[in-house]
């Protein structure tokens, strides 16, 4: 008998064979795995040259891309946004090009001047990544009020619910135990929308005439899905007793969320077509969660006055309240309401952007580099930046500091116009010029002769307003006594009080509601009345005279 192998209980022949048929197959893995290998890495450095590397600063973050990628599509979430919707109109995402080449295009000549496009500036919105790039962006702080802790009157239930603040600008949602009315986790954001315009009526635009409506529908749910689903991983396992869903927004994000036509808000009269509630199924909306929760968007009160500032009215309880009062949230579109548990009167008027910084020559958002405040200190002018750096800025705060301390100092005029020369310097290098001083006069303008129109509508006075809330970021962080000093608010400073998010704490409260309201609220817009500004025939006069500066400081 052939020797065997007894361990294994072999033949040894066999084993020689086996042993040459594994040699064999371990050859050809190895020459397949190399050739694989070979063949993926000749793969990868094709694709890696086809690739850009853009080192954005000062975020010290690196991000890659595919060479032909429109910056405009990798830098919004990086914190650059883009106030006229990547049109090139505006000179709000302009980028500086320390390192790699980008050439400078029609806008950028259209838009930026022959010193800026030498020092390597450029518009984002119109470059495109074809190599590796070093660029210096703004790193954005915008402060957004969350509300987390408010206290109110509810009656205890089972389960989570979920508040969110649908804004022009930020997205904020709440989870909330509707048990203990504690705020179990918050999330935030900015806007999505905002690539395709940073105000309410670019983005219609969009919709209409760029057949957008499908798109900018999708972002929006898809973001506020996606804090949902933020929200629920920190829910200590809770995720399943998710119950109701409250969204609250202007008129044009209730549209622009629901998915319905924007057509009419884009001329007048501008009243929508479907401004009422409107209820989901989590899962219409592409959501999957948890326990099919109910989602209600909360109706809006007329025109461009949204069920955001229907929030604010409950938040407010100023359909509650004895003494006649105003809500004022200040923004682009400035709404106001004015009165009391009997009756309401509300309107929105065309603010402008001055208040969050656009169309101001150095113009930003409350930001790093920022100025936010200005005070006359031994006759000069003493600024205040934020993040404690080099000023680059000023930011809508700032504007109107800057503007009341130039009324005190004699360097601006009743009717806006600059003392000396067409620009006040700041502080090195920001300066105010004559154009910034205009906007605010028509962004102030604006909101005061809209107060005056509804107090008057009312039947009351100015001295009859008991209690003023400003709302919204702005509103929370403005300095009231400069509000007074150039005639955007006309009320006793002891009167005005900031009211924090008043969009996202009525929306909470409408969450603890449901059980005795289907969210309709439809005795609150039985006593509310929508006023259309521009069809009154005294507001044109109010507006030319709420234009001028007050001569004095009469606070």
């Amino acid at each position: 008998m052939g020797a065997r192998n007894t361990r294994a209980g072999c033949p040894r022949s066999f084993l020689n064979q086996s042993w040459q048929t594994v040699a064999q197959l371990v050859t050809a893995v190895t020459a397949e795995n190399l050739f694989a290998f070979r063949r993926g890495a000749l793969h990868h450095r094709r694709r890696m040259s086809e690739m850009a590397r853009i080192e954005l600063l000062p975020l010290g973050k690196t991000i890659t891309v595919e060479k032909g990628t429109p910056l405009q599509d990798v830098l919004f979430a990086q914190g650059v946004e883009f106030p006229c919707g990547g049109r090139g109109r505006c000179r709000g995402c302009k980028i500086k090009i320390l390192a790699g080449d980008l050439p400078v295009t029609d806008e950028d000549r259209r838009v930026l001047t022959e010193a800026e496009l030498a020092s390597g500036w450029r518009l984002a919105c119109r470059a495109t990544a074809h190599e590796d790039l070093r660029i210096e962006l703004a790193q954005w702080e915008a402060a957004i009020l969350a509300d987390h802790q408010s206290v109110f009157d509810f009656v205890p239930q089972d389960g989570l619910g979920v508040a969110v603040d649908l804004g022009t600008t930020t997205v904020v949602a709440q989870l909330a135990d509707l048990r203990t009315g504690r705020v179990l986790a918050v999330r935030m954001g900015l806007n999505c929308q905002a690539k395709h315009g940073a105000d309410v009526m670019s983005r219609v635009e969009f919709a209409v005439a760029g057949g957008g409506l499908g798109t900018l529908r999708d972002l929006v749910r898809g973001q506020i899905g996606g804090l949902i689903v933020e929200l629920l991983e920190v829910s200590d396992g809770r995720a399943g007793e998710l119950k109701h869903i409250v969204i609250v927004g202007n008129t044009v994000m209730h549209h622009l969320f629901c998915g319905f036509d924007v057509a009419p808000l884009a001329h007048t009269p501008f009243e929508p077509e479907h401004d009422g509630l409107h209820v989901f199924k989590a899962r219409e909306l592409g959501w999957n969660l948890p326990g099919e929760p109910s989602v209600r968007f909360l109706p809006c009160l007329g025109g461009f006055v949204g069920s955001d500032i229907l929030a604010g009215i409950l938040a407010t309880k100023l359909h509650e309240t004895e003494t006649l009062s105003a809500l004022i949230d200040l923004g682009t579109n400035g709404e106001i309401v004015v009165g009391n548990r009997d009756r309401l009167v509300c309107a929105s008027t065309a603010a402008g952007p001055a208040f969050e910084g656009a169309r101001i020559s150095m113009g930003m958002r409350a930001a790093t580099g920022a100025i936010s405040e200005v005070r006359v200190s031994d006759g000069q002018l003493r600024c205040h930046v934020l993040g404690h750096t080099a000023p680059r800025g000023l930011c809508g705060s700032g504007l109107v500091d800057a503007v009341a301390a130039g009324l005190d100092l004699g360097w601006i005029r009743p009717n806006g116009r600059l003392a000396n020369g067409d620009s006040l310097l700041l502080t090195d290098p920001v300066r105010l010029t004559q154009t910034d001083v205009r906007e605010l006069q028509l962004a102030k303008g604006a909101i005061a002769a809209g107060v005056r129109v509804l107090v008057r509508t009312w039947g009351a006075q100015l001295e009859d307003i008991q209690r003023v809330s400003l709302a919204g970021a702005f509103g929370n962080y403005i300095n009231r006594q400069s509000a007074r000093r150039i005639g955007l608010i006309g009320f006793p400073l002891e009167r005005v009080e900031p009211a924090g998010n008043t969009a996202l704490l009525g929306a909470k409260l409408a969450l603890f509601c449901l059980h005795e309201s289907d969210g309709s609220y439809v005795e609150v817009l039985a006593k509310t009345r929508h006023i259309t500004l521009h069809e009154d025939p005294e507001f044109q006069d109010t507006y030319v005279e709420e234009m001028l500066f007050p001569a004095t400081n009469g606070a």
